[in-house]
């Protein structure tokens, strides 16, 4: 209870207490690790003039951000799926399927500065935090229905299993997306790219999706909000983004 009680940490720019069991050294050295796993199995992006791109938005957006010990990486996938990623401590990489959708820097600098919020609010350290707590809890539900039949324990520790990933997992997830895409705005302001771009990129992103025929998952399914929805957030917070928007 006292390890409980004091798991408590503060994501900057939004001011949302979290729930955090890994310590900074301990996230800085996972991300390390699989960060170098993930080169090794995938093939580095040949493509010259958009690897210096990546690398150039990438270090822009790491000078504004909020994470003193980050040990920032910026590399370029050659990977025809659209996507980015965080890892832990500051590992970031993009995928060269982005880059056509991207189009500028100012729409690349949308998705680097929505996975470098990912790493300054910690999101995967509290998302491991979250697992290991929801693992000691089912295991102390487990225990403490020993005098059961193993049928009837095994329904009730689905039922927990299924309440956790509806009533908990998935809509913290989308609420980390949220929150990422909303300090990514102030980040990517403060860096000198305009935070309008944003809805413009998203706006391009939710067009391509479509016209791939990508089947809809239903909301609840879902570890991302809505495109819709997420540019309709973003609409809202632009003009707090825009006071700190200086061009460059």
């Amino acid at each position: 209870m006292l390890v409980f009680c004091s798991a408590c940490a503060v994501v900057p720019e939004t001011g949302r207490t979290q729930f955090m069991l890994i310590s900074p050294g301990q996230e800085i050295q996972l991300g390390r690790q699989a960060f170098a796993e993930v080169r090794e199995g995938k093939p580095l992006s040949t493509d010259k003039n958009a690897t210096a791109m990546v690398q150039r938005v990438g270090a822009r957006i790491a000078e504004v951000a909020n994470l003193p010990r980050a040990e920032w990486e910026f590399v370029l996938f050659q990977d025809n799926q659209p996507n980015a990623f965080c890892l832990p401590g500051g590992k970031v990489g993009v995928h060269s399927g982005m880059i056509p959708i991207a189009k500028t820097d100012a729409g690349l600098a949308t998705v680097i500065a929505h996975e470098v919020a990912h790493a300054v609010a910690r999101h995967g350290a509290e998302q491991m935090s979250e697992q290991m707590s929801a693992q000691l809890v089912g295991i102390a539900l487990v225990n403490s229905l020993a005098d059961l039949d193993n049928g009837t324990r095994a329904l009730i520790f689905g039922a927990y299993g299924l309440g956790l990933t509806f009533g908990r997992m998935l809509p913290h997830s989308r609420l980390q997306e949220s929150e990422a895409d909303a300090i990514g705005l102030i980040y990517m302001a403060r860096a000198g790219y305009d935070p309008a771009e944003a809805i413009a990129f998203w706006e391009r992103f939710s067009k391509y999706k479509r016209d791939q025929g990508g089947a809809s998952r239903p909301f609840f399914l879902r570890t991302h909000p809505l495109d819709e929805q997420r540019i309709e957030n973003l609409k809202r917070l632009l003009p707090r983004a825009q006071l700190q928007y200086r061009p460059r």
